[in-house]
């Protein structure tokens, strides 16, 4: 039955590019999430009236995170292309994306981050210093715990658009379901091939947001 409306698709090869756009998303997504939390805690740690106070500091990690979120993923892509052979030695499949992908979403989840950790009521934080507790304390027991409904629905948002940024990677090469809609689907007049690539990317999308509204849902106790 399903062959009859998608006749050119190879299913075997769709798998395939599903499998390479998952292992793209959820790498990417861990270490977005990971080097995200780190700048974000920078930002906010060092800005006006916070512990680690600092105007310098601040303003070179709040203009590396402006300059990265602003670079159109595409370009950021061919802008990093030396990066990317240095690191991965190829331009070709899904590792060679991985370093674009983590560039270019960190600062967007790092701003997220900041958002989360400025709701964070002021006088939970004066208490604890208050109390003597040390930086690490601070921010493992307060504002980590604290922001996290803020961090897992940022990190949510950002793993959709990790998911689209892999697509735009598959164009120039990265593989995954965006490169076999291009090569296999647009380039062959193939239309079935693109619509088949888009719905399981509809899915994985849909699937992402529901995971992460019914983690977010539990984790806020307002």
């Amino acid at each position: 039955m399903i062959e009859e409306f998608f006749p050119n698709v190879n299913w075997e090869r769709m798998w395939e590019a599903t499998r390479e756009t998952l292992y793209m998303a959820s790498i990417s997504v861990v270490a977005t999430f990971i080097f995200g939390i780190i700048l974000g805690l920078l930002l906010f740690l060092t800005s006006k009236g916070n512990i680690w106070e600092n105007k310098p500091v601040n303003f070179i990690v709040s203009s590396f995170v402006n300059i990265f979120r602003s670079i159109p993923f595409i370009i950021l892509i061919v802008l990093l292309i030396p990066f990317t052979k240095i690191v991965i030695g190829t331009m070709i499949g899904e590792n060679a994306a991985l370093p674009a992908l983590i560039i270019g979403a960190a600062p967007f989840y790092a701003r997220m981050v900041e958002i989360g950790l400025r709701e964070i009521d002021k006088g939970v934080i004066e208490a604890s210093r208050s109390m003597g507790a040390k930086t690490t304390t601070i921010i493992w027991k307060v504002l980590i715990p604290e922001s996290m409904p803020a961090l897992v629905s940022g990190i949510t948002v950002t793993a959709i658009a990790l998911v689209s940024y892999t697509a735009m990677a598959g164009v120039i090469g990265a593989g995954g379901l965006g490169n076999l809609a291009f090569l296999e689907g647009f380039q062959r007049g193939r239309n079935d091939v693109t619509l088949m690539a888009t719905i399981i990317i509809l899915v994985i999308v849909f699937i992402i947001q529901y995971i992460g509204d019914t983690i977010t849902s539990k984790l806020d106790k307002r």
